[in-house]
């Protein structure tokens, strides 16, 4: 009878990651001839659902994620912890890896990939917990932003040559009145946005009684009212009420209560007595000093912007260059991070037209550069590209042109520094020419498309960002063209043929 193989699969996102580790697992475990399962738990949620029968039939239980998933259905059997990435870059390695060091889930002292089991060893992994917060937070960025963009697109009004020469809503017509009710509900999808983070991070450490308290505490660190203050403490305000909740809500789940009072401790006492000690902590200690920082930074940021020439190109190349760096990992999700929260903070502070727009408005310019970036050296050096690797370029481009920088991922586990030089470089320039061109994205794709779809004010409508784009394109698919060998060929052509 052939070893049973279930899986889960997750990314911070739940896009591309979640989907490509699973399709990964499922064809490696095939090839092996095992039977296999795999739960994709996606910004959608958990689809193909691992059942109690699939759970105690199963051989093996891997967990691909870069996000926290509960592993307690699988105590009893042998399980093998990793991130998606493993699971992308080659499923076959990661299941022989998995057979041979997966431990027994609840067996006390014993490992299960970096976890410790039973023991208060348990390596802290900072990145997995504010990847948590992040999973749960894109849907609410998402809505909100094309809330926003949609009631924007109403309130701007232009010239011929599509600049801005007057912005605000006419409430004394129904649609005016609507749009101004829509750019409202839009301002309050941001605004939830930070605590909703800070919640889904305590969370991820110490599960559901730290999110009430965490959330609280976010939205008194981001309330420039509350804390007399001139501004939120933003982000970082919000990473560091979540990690102090989270850790304070895991020291109070060790008290041995009395029994008479367990059944109420995770949902009463616990909160309580966390949501208090945060608030006190941010009101007393953390709150003003860290929003007094987060104001100097943004006015800061807004005064070399308009102060210097080049250091909005320079830091629109340095977050074009994260986002080309690892293609939704740590350093390429810190750069969508940065600069979403510098648009929503100083949006916040100074208004939607004096907002610092560059580090955003980068981000987005350089997803898809990568993606797309392959997809045309493919096309024009076909000779230097095997069957495999052209029908996987036309899958990156169906990504990139949506904004999905994870296209690339094949071709950057295949060809690690290569294709990190050429996206890194593409990525770069695209992101310090929509700063040195004025763009600014308000909302919609991050991709040349993102000219129609959605709402991007640039020189010359239209244009000037599709050129930005494309610029960054060219460079990358131009030194994976010019510096790819017949040694890359004929190890793809290798595989290809021992598939």
């Amino acid at each position: 009878m052939a070893k049973k193989i279930i899986a889960v699969t997750a990314c911070a996102a739940g896009i591309a990651h979640t989907y490509m580790a699973a399709e990964s697992i499922e064809k490696a475990a095939k090839e092996l001839g095992y039977e296999v399962k795999v739960e994709t738990d996606g910004a959608i949620g958990a689809e193909n659902k691992l059942t109690a029968e699939d759970i105690d039939s199963a051989d093996l239980v891997i967990i691909a994620a870069d996000i926290k998933i509960d592993p307690i259905r699988f105590t009893g059997k042998k399980l093998f912890v990793t991130d998606s990435n493993d699971a992308i870059n080659d499923g076959k390695i990661l299941i022989e890896r998995a057979e041979k060091e997966a431990t027994v889930f609840g067996k006390k002292g014993g490992k299960v990939g970096k976890i410790q089991i039973g023991s208060n060893k348990e390596k802290v992994n900072f990145f997995t917990h504010v990847m948590s917060g992040i999973s749960y937070m894109i849907p609410m960025v998402i809505a909100a932003g094309l809330i926003l963009t949609i009631a924007n697109l109403y309130a701007f009004q232009r010239d011929d040559l599509g600049r801005i020469v007057k912005w605000g809503f006419d409430t004394s017509t129904p649609m005016g009145q609507l749009m101004s009710n829509m750019f409202q509900v839009g301002q309050v999808g941001f605004k939830l946005m930070i605590p909703l983070f800070a919640g889904f991070v305590a969370n991820s450490i110490a599960d559901k009684p730290a999110i009430a308290p965490a959330m609280i505490g976010a939205y008194i660190a981001n309330d420039a009212e509350l804390l007399h203050a001139k501004s939120g403490g933003g982000f970082i305000a919000a990473i560091l009420v979540a990690f102090i909740v989270g850790y304070f809500v895991k020291v109070l789940k060790k008290i041995k209560w009395p029994k008479i009072l367990q059944p109420i401790v995770p949902i009463m006492i616990i909160p309580f007595i966390a949501t208090l000690f945060i608030s006190l902590v941010v009101f007393y200690i953390i709150g003003r000093p860290i929003a007094s920082g987060m104001d100097s930074l943004y006015a800061w940021l807004n005064w070399i912007n308009k102060s210097s020439a080049s250091a909005p190109i320079i830091l629109g190349a340095v977050i074009g260059a994260m986002i080309g760096f690892d293609l939704g990992g740590p350093i390429n999700k810190t750069a969508l991070i940065f600069g979403t929260a510098i648009f929503t903070d100083t949006m916040t502070k100074y208004g939607i037209q004096n907002a610092n727009f560059v580090p955003g408005t980068a981000a987005q310019a350089a997803i898809s550069v990568a993606p797309l970036g392959v997809w045309l050296a493919s096309m024009i050096w076909k000779k230097k590209f095997t069957t495999d690797e052209k029908a996987a370029a036309s899958a990156a481009l169906g990504m990139g042109l949506v904004g999905v920088t994870e296209g690339a991922i094949p071709f950057v586990a295949a060809d690690p520094i290569r294709m990190i030089i050429a996206n890194v470089s593409g990525s770069a320039v695209a992101g310090g020419l929509v700063a040195a061109t004025g763009c600014k994205f308000y909302g919609g794709i991050g991709s040349p498309l993102g000219t129609f779809i959605g709402y991007i004010e640039q020189p010359i409508p239209f244009v000037t960002w599709i050129v930005c784009v494309c610029a960054g394109i060219a460079v990358t698919a131009l030194i994976i063209g010019l510096t790819r060998t017949d040694k890359v060929l004929e190890a793809a052509e290798t595989v290809e043929q021992a598939e």
